[in-house]
C-alpha cells in the first residue's frame, strides 16, 4: 500500500554509449585502443577522420586533399585508394581503460 515516491520523477537512467553518442545510423566498432562510434559517409569533406579497411586491417585515416593519411603518417593515394573500404566517419572515440598504460 502507500503512495508512490515523488523522487521517482527525478531518477535518472544508467549511462550507456547508445544513449550518449549514437544516432539512428551509428555503429560502435571495437578498435585496438578502445571503441569508435562511426556514422555512414554521405559526402566526404576535408579533415574528416574515417575508419577504413586497408591492407587487411582496420585503421583510422584523415582525408587530406585526394589522399588518406593514416595514424602512422602513411599516405594512401592514387591506385591504392581502390583497395580501401571506408566504414564510416568517426564521430567519437572511447578509449579503453582496462589496460595499465603507465604510472598513475
Amino acid at each position: 500500500m502507500g503512495f508512490p515516491s515523488p523522487a521517482k520523477d527525478y531518477a535518472e537512467s544508467r549511462l550507456n554509449p547508445q544513449g550518449m553518442f549514437m544516432t539512428g545510423d551509428s555503429r560502435i566498432v571495437e578498435t585496438s585502443s578502445g571503441y569508435a562510434v562511426i556514422d555512414p559517409v554521405d559526402k566526404l569533406s576535408q579533415g574528416q577522420v574515417l575508419l577504413i579497411l586497408g591492407d587487411g586491417h582496420t585503421q583510422f585515416a584523415k582525408l587530406q586533399g585526394r589522399a588518406l593519411i593514416t595514424e602512422d603518417g602513411e599516405a594512401i593515394e592514387g591506385e591504392a585508394l581502390e583497395d580501401v573500404v571506408i566504414h564510416g566517419v568517426v564521430t567519437y572515440t572511447i578509449n579503453g581503460c582496462s589496460e595499465e598504460r603507465g604510472p598513475i
